[in-house]
């Protein structure tokens, strides 16, 4: 038997399905561009565009005890293949870095809030809920970025995770003094991608450890 939403379903925007597709589709691109800029093949390119998409989710339903969202849903899956076919079919003129930085930036802060949604849903307490969004957030690009042979985006100081954790943390807060689940979303996503945006054209970034002085 499947677990069960332990709190009401209101703790989820009633926008959250689409800004959860809308996330995954953004973050199935940048796993799948990985792959193409290395020149795979479109297997290759449809394998990253799914273990992008859906790896930060699936390892945020594991810890909370969730069904695994895109083994019981068929679109989330359809979704990161029919990405990675669009990326496979288009000149790679179409695809430029700063582009999808953006839209990776909107992908972020909205998997992030409806992450944490999800998982306070599940009754997760609230620092361990906003936690989650940011698992849901982040873990797939550090996947993506494992097989590439990339640095990862937990070793860069660049405003990433950071931009994430605003968003979920943003939205708990919001939903536990009584705002409604639909503002508290697009002012906490709206948090977290103004932060990425300023990382983005300003090159913002956390101060790296420099050692005892």
């Amino acid at each position: 038997m499947l677990p069960t939403p332990i709190l009401p379903v209101t703790i989820l925007p009633v926008a959250a399905p689409w800004a959860d597709l809308a996330g995954l589709a953004v973050f199935a691109a940048s796993g799948a561009l990985a792959a193409a800029k290395r020149g795979q093949t479109a297997v290759t390119l449809a394998f990253f565009a799914l273990i992008t998409g859906v790896g930060g989710g699936t390892v945020r339903d594991l810890l909370i005890g969730a069904p695994v969202f895109w083994v019981h849903d068929a679109r989330a899956a359809a979704v990161c293949l029919a990405v990675a076919m669009l990326i496979w079919t288009t000149p790679e003129r179409w695809w430029k870095d700063e582009a999808l930085d953006w839209f990776d930036a909107v992908g972020l802060t909205a998997y992030a809030v409806y992450g944490a949604a999800k998982a306070m849903r599940y009754g997760i307490p609230p620092v361990p809920a906003a936690v989650m969004g940011v698992v849901a957030a982040c873990v797939g690009g550090i996947i993506r970025d494992v097989l590439a042979g990339e640095p990862s985006i937990l070793m860069r100081p660049e405003l990433y995770v950071t931009a994430a954790a605003l968003s979920s943390a943003t939205y708990v807060v919001l939903v536990l003094i009584g705002v409604p689940t639909a503002w508290a979303a697009v002012i906490a996503a709206s948090a977290g991608f103004v932060l990425r945006a300023a990382a983005i054209r300003f090159h913002l970034a956390l101060p790296a450890y420099r050692g005892r002085r």
